[in-house]
């Protein structure tokens, strides 16, 4: 076998491979007599059949199968040979695929970039840090209180924390458009869930009166024939309806599945549930910091075949997301033009902490991998079962412990870069389009 190898562009290489036309002819050869085995052909008995009348039929068929064989193992043996570590499948070509003379052909495909970690000292990362408060944790409690409250019907003038029963119809230039039409329409005051300045029409009114709202559509909306337009609402006000919470007491607490310790055990609950969500954020913010500091600071070309990869990836992702609202057979294949920056965002990132782990010899620690998996478990009714669950399973144990590896890499990369610590709210990490 002779191989040349060259450099075509960027991380692009092609490897040129002959391989002798008595080792392709010999496995030729043997393919025939095993296919003779088994053949049955009129006029002469099962695995008696001359070896000529299969050469006449089969010959060509096998020796193509035979060379396409050859290419593939060819190929593994001459990237071995030179040393080249591909990434993504490669792009073969016959240049010469005669039987009888030497097979020659080429293999196109993308390598592995060089990563150079020079600049991790130059990252610089905003730390965010936060706590759970008394007022954060009284915020949360009236959450809880919402969700089990009632509405009574109220004489009251329509206010920010009401729910107005509405009928209404929105015409654009004197027509009434497709989804601007609803009768007996809940709306709770406050939530913004219409178009901007559709609840301002409504504020300060009461049950039975008739309003116009005018309103004009976001440019950002998600119907193209309604962006920028102005619309007219015609609103009849069925009702209004005041929120009534109901009390912080024994009764409500049981509804949370506690049955001993009342209002205060309720509370330690969900300070609890509320500190560990606080700090998965937080730790998923540092991290966020980190890679975003490690991408800046370090170009990387990479290879198309890692980032088409990616691309069906999230695209796959995302047809599953739409697929629990619809049929995604039905529906039409996203462009990659929609993933393609994340895609290699996330190649980059796979790609530099690889090379941070592998430069620094990080393996997964037990404690690291033990605090995973307790935190994780924590939020599951028996925690216990749950951590038995992880170490009986092999394989969630691997997914832990890569978890693990790229969370001291993100410790350790935090250490060598430039970090200054940030104080937040709690509302400003959990929910901070609301804060």
């Amino acid at each position: 076998m002779q191989v040349s190898l060259e450099t075509t562009q960027g991380l692009e290489r092609k490897i040129t491979i002959t391989v002798p036309a008595d080792a392709v002819e010999t496995q030729v050869k043997a393919r025939l007599r095993e296919v003779g085995k088994t053949t049955r052909i009129d006029g002469f008995r099962k695995g008696k059949v001359p070896v000529s009348v299969l050469e006449k039929r089969y010959g060509q068929s096998v020796f193509v199968e035979v060379a396409q064989e050859q290419m593939q193992q060819n190929y593994i043996q001459g990237i071995i040979q030179e040393k080249v570590n591909p990434a993504g499948a490669p792009f073969f070509e016959p240049k010469n695929m005669k039987r009888g003379e030497d097979l020659e052909f080429t293999a196109t495909f993308e390598v592995y970039p060089e990563v150079a970690l020079d600049n991790v000292e130059k990252i610089s990362v905003e730390r965010p840090v936060a706590e759970v408060t008394d007022a954060d944790l009284d915020n949360m409690m009236v959450t809880l209180q919402k969700q089990q409250a009632s509405w009574t019907e109220t004489d009251a003038a329509a206010a920010e924390g009401h729910r107005a029963n509405i009928d209404f119809i929105g015409k654009i230039d004197g027509e009434e458009f497709e989804g601007g039409k609803a009768e007996g329409f809940d709306l709770e005051l406050g939530q913004g869930r219409m178009i901007p300045g559709f609840e301002d029409g409504i504020m300060g009114k009461k049950a039975g009166e008739e309003v116009t709202v005018n309103v004009t559509f976001p440019e950002e909306y998600h119907a193209e024939n309604l962006k920028g337009k102005e619309a007219e609402f015609a609103v009849t006000i069925n009702k209004i309806e005041a929120q009534e919470l109901p009390e912080l007491n024994d009764d409500f607490v049981t509804k949370f599945g506690i049955e001993e310790g009342g209002v205060d055990a309720l509370k330690a609950e969900v300070k609890n549930n509320m500190t560990r969500e606080l700090g998965q954020a937080l730790k998923a913010k540092v991290k966020e910091q980190a890679i975003k500091g490690l991408l800046e600071a370090h170009e990387l070309e990479v290879p198309k075949a890692l980032v088409d990869q990616e691309v069906n990836a999230l695209r796959q992702q995302a047809m599953q997301r739409f697929g629990g609202q619809m049929d995604a057979s039905n529906m039409p294949e996203l462009p990659a033009e929609l993933f393609e920056q994340q895609a290699k965002d996330r190649v980059r990132t796979g790609l530099l902490l690889g090379e941070f782990i592998r430069t620094n010899d990080i393996k997964a620690d037990d404690a690291k991998v033990k605090e995973i998996i307790e935190t994780q478990a924590s939020a599951y009714e028996d925690p216990s079962e749950v951590v038995n669950h992880y170490y009986g399973d092999e394989k969630l144990m691997e997914n832990i412990r890569n978890l693990a590896t790229e969370d001291q890499a993100i410790e350790m990369l935090l250490e060598k870069a430039k970090v200054e610590d940030k104080s937040f709210s709690f509302d400003e990490i959990m929910n901070p389009k609301q804060a």
